[in-house]
C-alpha cells in the first residue's frame, strides 16, 4: 500500500470515531471510494503492453538485445523473445500466435499461401544483413574454398581433405537443423548453387546441430570438422575460410566491409514478418529496431541497414 495513502485512511479512521453514526456511514464510503480509486490508478500504472517474437536462432540474440533495450527505454511494454528456427516462427505467424517471425529466409511460396488462407497479409521488413561464415578447426590448414568444393563436400562428391589440399583426414559435415532458415539458405544457394531446379541435398553423413553455437562449440573440438554460421556467432575459437565464387574469383573472409560491398559470396539478409500492415505498439516497435536500434545490430557482429 502506497505509505501517503495509509496515513490519510488512518487519519479519516480516528476522526470517523468522533462523528455521528450517519457520519460514520458517509466516512465508511469514503474510505471504500479512495482504496478502490488508489487500487485501479495502481493497475493502470503497472499493466504493460506486451509483444511475442518467435523464430530464427541466428536472430535470437539479437532480437533479445533489441527487447531489452526496448523495455528499458519503454518499461510499460514487455516484449517475450523465443527462437526455435525460421520455420517454427513463420508457423507461429500463419497460426496467429506470435506478433512478429523473425526469419533468417524469406518466406516460401506455400507459406504465403497458407497465411493469406488464414485470412493474412504477411508483411517483410529487412531489419538486417548478415554473413555466413564457413568455419574449420584452427589447426587445419585449409584457408580457402571455392562455393563449389564447398558444395561438393556437403554432398560427399569430396569427402577427405587431401582433395582439397589439406591433411589426409576425413571430413565431418556439421549443419543447422531443416526448421532453420540458415540450413534453407545454405541448401539453395551453396549446395545448390541458386540453381532452383537442382536436386542436390545434404549429404545423409551430415551432422544436424540444433544451434548455431552447437556448430562452432563442435568445430572447435573436432579437427576434421566443417561448419557454416551467421557471422554473429563465430568465436576466435574457430577459423573462418574465405571463399570464391568460382576458381578464376577472389577468395574473400566475410566481414560487415564485405557484406557492404557485396564481395562476400555467402550474405543475406535478415527478416521480421507481421501478419499483417504492423499498428500500435508493433509499429512502433519495428520503426525503433530500423532507426535506433541499428546501433546494436554492428555491435553483436551483424551487418547494420545501410
Amino acid at each position: 500500500m502506497n505509505n501517503n495513502r495509509w496515513i490519510v485512511v488512518n487519519l479519516t479512521s480516528v476522526y470517523c470515531h468522533k462523528l455521528s453514526l450517519s457520519w460514520r456511514y458517509f466516512c465508511l464510503f469514503s474510505l471504500i471510494w479512495m482504496n478502490a480509486c488508489t487500487t485501479q490508478a495502481s493497475s493502470i500504472g503497472t499493466s504493460k503492453q506486451s509483444v511475442t517474437n518467435i523464430g530464427s536462432d541466428t536472430l535470437v540474440n539479437l532480437a533479445l538485445a533489441w527487447a531489452e533495450e526496448y523495455m528499458s527505454l519503454h518499461p510499460q511494454v514487455s516484449i517475450s523473445v523465443t527462437g526455435g528456427g525460421s520455420g517454427t516462427g513463420i508457423a507461429a505467424l500463419i497460426n496467429k500466435t506470435v506478433d512478429l517471425a523473425n526469419a533468417s529466409r524469406s518466406m516460401k511460396p506455400d507459406e504465403i499461401k497458407e497465411a493469406e488462407a488464414n485470412n493474412l497479409q504477411p508483411h517483410e521488413f529487412i531489419v538486417a544483413w548478415d554473413a555466413i561464415a564457413v568455419i574449420v578447426h584452427p589447426q587445419n590448414p585449409i584457408g580457402i574454398l571455392t562455393l563449389q568444393q564447398i558444395s561438393d563436400i556437403y554432398t560427399n562428391k569430396i569427402t577427405n581433405w587431401q582433395q582439397v589440399g589439406g591433411e589426409d583426414r576425413p571430413i565431418v559435415l556439421l549443419s543447422r537443423e531443416s526448421n532453420s532458415g540458415t540450413y534453407v539458405y545454405f541448401l539453395e544457394n551453396v549446395i545448390r548453387l541458386g540453381d532452383s531446379q537442382s536436386p542436390l541435398l545434404f549429404s545423409t553423413d551430415t551432422l544436424l546441430m540444433p544451434s548455431s553455437e552447437g556448430i562452432t562449440t563442435e568445430v572447435r573440438q573436432n579437427p576434421n570438422a566443417i561448419g557454416y554460421d551467421g557471422l554473429g556467432y563465430v568465436t576466435k575459437q574457430v577459423k573462418l575460410l574465405a571463399i570464391a565464387r568460382q576458381v578464376q574469383s577472389k577468395y574473400v573472409l566475410p566481414s560487415a566491409d564485405t557484406v557492404i560491398d557485396k564481395t562476400y559470396p555467402i550474405a543475406r539478409p535478415l527478416y521480421i514478418y507481421t501478419a499483417a500492415e504492423p499498428q500500435g505498439l508493433v509499429r512502433d516497435y519495428l520503426e525503433w529496431i530500423l532507426s535506433d536500434g541499428q546501433i546494436i545490430v554492428g555491435h553483436l557482429g551483424f551487418v547494420p541497414l545501410q
